[in-house]
């Protein structure tokens, strides 16, 4: 009898998941419904079938049913396993019609203060049998799943499978699956109203209102100071903790089966009515409920037309008081558990007297938490909907959370307290109790002598039968010892199977919605954002739900829990700019340092490592605004800051948090992927403020180491100076450090390249002119000729300006570097230049021109297009004076021809020593040719030619004062100085002129 009870409990949680799994996805979810059914060639025989099932003839409605032919074998694979779980249910049926009439042949006898275990089982087994035929109900289709695999595999196999007769009859006899279901406990009506009755002493001292728990001072363990010692035990140790929603349902669905009773026995009356009070909704497995009120209406209208009143009074009563009544409960149990929880922690040895309170809290808190959810998904149409939301559910789960924690931390303390009761108290009285009732019976078989000694389950079981030499009902303090040894063994090896029974929430997975919202609305309370961690905690129960004979189902709810666990970080991150909240959320992560959601295990400190990140640039790619580096960096030293506070509430590594986030952001890209600051910062400056100093926008200022905006109509949108000052370019090196200086650089030498590449495009189109001007440069007339020949003189001056303009900007952010890096000279040139310090052969400008060298081209042409790029520049000077942007003012040229002198030295130094060349005595050449270009320019009486030529002549003084390799001395005997005193002399006049 008790392996059979074994064998069907497992079967009817896994039939009714089959079913519920079955009904989803051939209603709700197209992805997981078979194709061949929203075929439209098969609209016409889905119509048949539900027309003719089960009685389908294949002979006479051939032409019906061809389309099944055609797709038989996907048929028989897709619809397989709904048949199968179908069958499942027959013979699961079977085997309860076996189980209920062996228990009334033996005349079992149910109560669930005498014989808890077996009236529990018992219950639970007709209930569980309810909900699964309530489920097949539901399945739409399923006349359609049953007959279109028989068909299919009539097609087969030329015959009907053997179970369809039978089964087709089933699915027949439970369409109004009550009426079926309450002929076939017409039979068991004195069992099952028996076990149902027995809750009268349970189930009304247990649904009582928040102020008379708070009264009774329930659960607390300070009320009674000198009790606090003593061990918490009654009669009935298991009912304090027996979940209200299963006696609610058994009460509820039970009556339902053996209605007669609540015509004939008063008692029933009371306790159904007060069920039907306690709420609109109860469940039949994970989010499939009813409405009690409307089955229990419809079924009972043509039956007992007395109770229709007594509905209506209950429902009513249950929509204006329920609400209210369990968000009271709610508010106690916040109240009552965190003060549980400070004494427990406080002495944990408590937990071996008092355990029962705990286990009491526990189920009692899940009790409302699960009735929320479930009026939650279903609010009816009230006065008062905010009595079914609750923005302090996270403080309550997480107290829940803690209990379970202070239990599996003191496991050892509830060990040792009841191995000691067991023998030193339970042993005793048993032994007694057992030699008092051995006197009193005449006979006492062996094989019952042996089940009192080993005192199991069973025990109970086989002394309940109506025939046992010791009938439990006869000795009630047999039973009450029983129960109590019972729950004391349990504390010694099943505490983890007890919080599986009075703690699980894993069916909050299933009301994604809903556990969404109360972790949205528990987060907009400041004070619940301590708490909030118990929502991914909670989500270590899901796996609880998975069933080894559903295995899809897991699948589905893995989803969940990780979104939850996302969303809850998120917040975290959404919230930085509010120190209380900061700290509220720092409490919630410090409440466990890992927990395990479908194996994956979750640290929170390392996945909040993770998941931080520091709001870098700000950087709006549409209108091309960025933050300066400036402000930028004194908001992360801000964001850093109030990040450390963080170490006070929980423990994370701040410091490598820091360092992991900035390195991240001295790289192209971050470890998601990302742009990072470097990256924006580069694209930015080249795209905006170098660009536009390209096209004579802006221009560099040499005094003040920036670039400024000309006073121009098309005002730019940002000032210049604002993002290329000594501090927004030492923020900048501080922010993106030596890597992101280094790639910085590399995007600035490309390009340069793609100019020189320009440029020597230009020299090969007007080599053999070069060639000649070099030869002939003293020549004045020779030169006046050629020169008349020599095409694209403004675009190789124009590409020189850009690479000049680039190379001002990289020294500018190289000497930030310096200023901000603390570190030692060094002797070589790539690590010197990496740390900022100045070279006088820039080595990334090396590199990036040997790159460019070709296999094609050999050392001596390189060499030679230099050499003429030199002469090419020297030649093309003139040109300038007739640029009315190129007067010399406040230190600089208006189209940044000024930067003419970088370029000619970082360029030609870089070419020549790619080269092996001697660098001085081909500068010294340029400096001879453009001294005597100039000087013959000098000769020249137009005034709109040489207009602004001291303001070109200046630029020799700057290539040589710049240079490295060239002295004033060298000028001096190409170029007098007279000429560039008088030279500066002019364009301060004309300067003061100007602003005069």
């Amino acid at each position: 009898f008790s392996r059979s009870y074994v064998k069907s409990e497992d079967q009817k949680v896994a039939q009714t998941l089959r079913l519920r799994s079955c009904s989803r996805p051939t209603c709700t979810d197209p992805k997981r419904r078979p194709s061949f059914l929203a075929d439209k060639s098969m609209e016409g025989v889905v119509k048949y079938i539900n027309r003719k099932f089960p009685n389908i003839d294949l002979r006479g409605s051939s032409q019906q049913l061809s389309n099944i032919q055609k797709q038989k074998s996907a048929v028989l694979e897709g619809l397989s396993s709904y048949y199968e779980s179908f069958i499942d249910v027959m013979e699961f049926r079977d085997h309860v019609y076996d189980l209920l009439n062996t228990i009334d042949a033996c005349q079992c006898f149910f109560n669930i203060t005498v014989n808890f275990d077996f009236t529990k089982n018992y219950l639970d087994l007709i209930i569980t049998y309810a909900s699964v035929i309530l489920m097949l109900s539901r399945i739409d289709d399923k006349k359609v799943l049953v007959g279109m695999y028989n068909c299919a595999y009539e097609l087969s196999n030329g015959s009907s499978d053997p179970s369809y007769p039978r089964l087709g009859q089933m699915i027949l006899e439970y369409e109004h699956p009550l009426k079926k279901l309450t002929e076939e406990f017409g039979p068991h009506t004195k069992s099952v109203t028996e076990a149902l009755l027995s809750l009268h002493s349970v189930y009304p001292r247990r649904n009582l209102p928040a102020e008379q728990w708070r009264n009774a001072q329930l659960l607390s363990l300070l009320s009674v100071p000198a009790t606090m010692l003593n061990p918490a035990m009654c009669d009935t140790m298991a009912c304090e903790y027996l979940s209200m929603e299963v006696m609610e349902r058994w009460i509820i669905l039970g009556f339902l089966l053996c209605h007669t009773s609540l015509n004939i026995n008063a008692a029933s009356q009371d306790l159904w009515k007060m069920a039907l009070r306690s709420g609109l909704y109860v469940t039949l497995i994970r989010d499939e409920v009813i409405n009690i009120h409307k089955e229990c209406d419809s079924f009972l209208l043509c039956r007992y037309s007395k109770r229709l009143a007594d509905i209506k009074e209950c429902k009513e009563h249950t929509i204006v008081n329920c609400g209210a009544t369990h968000r009271e409960k709610r508010h106690f149990l916040r109240h009552a558990l965190k003060e549980l929880i400070k004494v427990l922690e406080d002495e944990p040895a408590l937990l071996g007297p008092k355990v029962l309170f705990v286990f009491m809290a526990l189920s009692f808190s899940r009790d409302e938490v699960l009735w929320l959810v479930r009026h939650a998904e279903n609010i009816p149409k009230t006065k008062t909907p905010e009595d079914f939301a609750d923005v302090h559910m996270a403080e309550l789960l997480f107290y829940m959370e803690r209990l379970q924690a202070l239990l599996g931390r003191y496991n050892y303390v509830i060990q040792r307290y009841h191995l000691q009761y067991l023998s030193q108290f339970d042993a005793l009285i048993l032994n007694d109790t057992i030699q008092v009732y051995l006197f009193s019976i005449y006979v006492c078989p062996e094989e019952e002598s042996v089940l009192m000694t080993s005192f199991v389950s069973a025990l109970s079981a086989y002394t309940s039968v109506g025939k046992a030499t010791l009938p439990l009902k006869e000795y009630p303090d047999l039973a009450k010892i029983m129960n109590m040894t019972q729950f004391h063994t349990k504390m010694m090896d099943n505490v983890d199977e007890l919080l599986n029974e009075t703690a699980d929430l894993s069916s909050l997975c299933f009301y994604t919605r809903v556990f969404e919202k109360m972790f949205s609305q528990s987060s907009e309370e400041v004070s619940m954002q301590r708490y909030l961690m118990a929502f991914p905690m909670v989500c270590t129960h899901f796996s609880q739900n998975t069933h080894q004979m559903c295995p899809e189902e897991v699948s589905n709810e893995q989803p969940c829990a990780s979104d939850d666990i996302k969303t809850l970080f998120s917040l975290f991150l959404s919230m930085d700019k509010m120190h209380l909240t900061l700290t509220e959320l720092c409490t919630s992560y410090s409440m466990c340092s890992e927990f395990t959601v479908f194996k994956h295990i979750f640290v929170p400190s390392e996945f909040l490592l993770t998941q931080i990140f520091i709001r870098m640039a700000h950087y709006n790619q549409t209108t091309q605004e960025i933050a300066r580096p400036s402000e930028l960096l004194a908001g992360i030293q801000t964001y850093v800051t109030s990040l450390y506070t963080l170490t006070r509430y929980i423990n994370v590594d701040i410091t490598r948090l820091v360092k992991n986030v900035l390195l991240q952001q001295t790289q192209p890209l971050d470890s998601h992927g990302a742009p990072t600051i470097t990256t924006l910062y580069t694209n930015w400056y080249l795209e905006s403020l170098l660009r536009q100093a390209s096209s004579a926008f802006i221009a560099h200022c040499p005094t003040m180491h920036c670039f400024v905006n000309h006073n121009v109509e098309n005002e730019q949108n940002f000032k210049a100076d604002e993002y290329s000052d000594i501090c927004e370019m030492r923020a900048l090196a501080e922010l993106i450090g030596p890597y992101g200086l280094k790639f910085l650089g590399e995007n600035l030498m490309w390009h340069i390249t793609s100019q020189v590449s320009e440029l020597k495009k230009l020299v090969f189109e007007n080599m053999d002119v070069l060639v000649q001007m070099k030869a002939n440069f003293d020549k004045p007339e020779t030169m006046q000729n050629l020169q008349k020949r020599l095409t694209g003189c403004e675009n190789v001056l124009k590409r020189m300006t850009i690479i000049g303009v680039i190379l001002s900007f990289r020294t500018m952010a190289q000497g930030a570097l310096e200023e901000v890096a603390n570190y030692v000279a060094l002797s070589v040139y790539e690590l010197a230049s990496a740390t900022g310090l100045p070279c006088d052969i820039d080595p990334a400008l090396v590199s990036a021109i040997s790159n460019m060298r070709s296999d094609n081209s050999s050392n001596e042409d390189e060499y030679k297009t230099t050499c003429l790029l030199l002469v090419y520049i020297a030649v093309s000077l003139p040109t300038l004076s007739v640029d009315p942007n190129s007067f010399y003012s406040r230190e600089r040229h208006q189209n940044n021809i000024h930067c003419l002198a970088a370029a000619v030295n970082h360029l030609s130094a870089a070419m020549f020593t790619v080269q092996n060349k001697n660098i001085e005595q081909h500068l010294k050449e340029f400096l001879q040719v453009a001294s005597s270009i100039l000087l013959q320019l000098g000769q020249n009486m137009d005034k709109t030619e040489v207009k602004n030529r001291d303001s070109v002549c200046l630029l020799l003084d700057m290539i040589v004062d710049e240079s490295p390799f060239l002295s004033q001395d060298m000028l001096e005997d190409c170029f007098p100085y007279v000429l560039l005193r008088n030279a500066y002399r002019e364009v301060h006049r004309a300067f003061i002129y100007t602003m005069g």
